[in-house]
Parts: C-alpha cells; structure tokens; sequence
C-alpha cells in the first residue's frame, strides 16, 4: 500500500516515513503545499497523511478541498498542531477523513492508518481472506491452507495489494505504484521477480494456484481459470 506524507517539519515526517516503511508500506514524502497538491492530484496513493499548516501556495485545507473537487476521494488522514474544537471540524467539513493532534504516540497514527484502509472493505478485523488464503496486516503473517507462509516485507505488500482487490486484473505500472515508493529503484523485471518469488511460497504443490497472469494484461488473485 503506498502513502503520501506531505509534513514540512522534516524530523516529523522522515520519523513518519520509517515507522511506517517499517510496516511495510511504500511513503512518499514532500514538505510543501505546491508539491504536496502536484502529487496527491496525479499520483495513486492509498492514504494521504496530510499537515494542515504548509509553506507554499495551499496549505492542507486548500489540498484536500481541490482533492475532493477533482473527484480525488483518496483517505485523507490530517495530522496538525491545530487541536480546536473549531479546527477539527473545519478540516473534517473540508473532507478529511480522520484527524491527529501532534504531539501523536506513532502507534497510534499506525492504527489509525490501518482503519482507515480497512473503509473501503466494510471490514474491522486486520484478517483479509481469500480461498484458502489468510493475511493478517496486524501480525504481518501470512496462511496457506493452514499453515505459515514466510514473506518479506515487499513480499507482503505485494500479496496484501491483490488480497485486498481480489479477482481484479493489474498492470506492472499499477503494482509498482502501490506496492514501491517513489524513489524506488526498480527495474522493467522487478514485478515479474516478486510475482515468481509469491508463486514459489503460496501456490506451493498440491494446491491450486491463485497467483494468475493474464499476457498482455497483468496479474491478478483467482480462483480456478
């Protein structure tokens, strides 16, 4: 899953970048309101992690409410200084979708990141399940059939993409946007290599496969043909 941080206090946001790297998310990160409106109307991102006070011509108000005007309804999680009553529903009226007062516990933006992905699907559990696949992004463990499946961690963001849009074909270009983040260095075989390497732990012998590739399309997470 990738995330934009747009946090001009750079101790902040780097701090934000690697706790969450560390749960296996791809974070992009920018520091001011003009970089942080360019990447969050043409980039695809899963969350946005967003500061309401910005150097540069928008500040978070002004991005999200161009987000929403765009047609943009990406998770907008506002993360400020600005802890009025007033504040608040200024930026929740803007079209936040959640709302953080520095100073924050990091454990807490990660929970809350986490039920904000969970929206989408209606589901509070951490599990998502698929055929006889498990994957909890809580404990980061994997099942198959039953049984342990070790990952790594772009292994796991990977997985976590198709299980959370089963049954929906992507292209290399849509994988690499929301399983790497920008600065990733990544090669025209790179997703090719990580499919192979999923394939060799989940669709082990003796169970069907649900790693498929459609040939000029892209790969996808299915049951049968």
């Amino acid at each position: 899953m990738r995330i934009l941080v747009v946090e001009d206090e750079h101790k902040i946001a780097a701090a934000i970048k690697k706790g969450l790297m560390q749960e296996s998310f791809a974070v992009d990160t920018v520091f001011d309101g003009d970089d942080g409106m360019d990447n969050a109307l043409s980039e695809e991102y899963d969350l946005v992690i967003l500061d309401r006070m910005l150097p540069g011509s928008h500040d978070g108000i002004g991005i999200i409410k161009e987000m929403r005007k765009q047609g943009v309804h990406t998770p907008v999680l506002f993360v400020t200084a600005k802890d009025t009553v007033g504040d608040r529903v200024d930026g929740l009226d803007a079209g936040a979708d959640d709302y953080l007062v520095k100073p924050f516990a990091f454990e807490e933006l990660l929970a809350r990141v986490r039920a904000l992905l969970r929206r989408p699907q209606d589901n509070l559990s951490p599990v998502l399940k698929y055929a006889d696949l498990e994957l909890d992004s809580a404990s980061f463990s994997v099942k198959r059939a039953g049984k342990l499946v070790e990952l790594t961690s772009k292994e796991f963001a990977l997985l976590e993409y198709l299980i959370r849009n089963p049954e929906r074909v992507f292209t290399k270009e849509s994988i690499i946007t929301h399983v790497w983040d920008y600065d990733a260095d990544i090669l025209p075989n790179t997703v090719e290599v990580y499919i192979g390497y999923l394939r060799n732990k989940i669709d082990t012998k003796g169970l069907q496969s649900l790693i498929q590739t459609r040939r000029g399309f892209g790969y996808m997470l299915k049951e049968g043909k």
